[in-house]
């Protein structure tokens, strides 16, 4: 498992510091260099689809480091 997460941490991709609610929006935003607002209205628009926006959402804070380098799942499995 430790692999798994580790190469997570390679992507590159962090939660951004421009947070509201997880700071996944702001960390796409800092990834693909689209305005972050544009971002967060484009994450609205999918919660309206229960299972995709929420689920979706979820699974990556789940499994997105923060800018320490910590992922929720890898801490609530008592590795991080």
């Amino acid at each position: 498992m430790a692999s798994i997460f580790d190469s997570i941490r390679r992507a590159g991709f962090r939660r951004g510091p421009q947070r509201i609610l997880a700071g996944i929006c702001g960390g796409i935003a800092a990834k693909t260099r689209i305005n972050v607002w544009l971002v967060r209205l484009v994450t609205l628009l999918l919660f309206a689809l229960p299972v995709v926006g929420w689920g979706l959402y979820a699974v990556v804070w789940l499994l997105t480091p923060n800018h320490r380098g910590s992922i929720p799942l890898e801490r609530w499995l008592g590795r991080g």
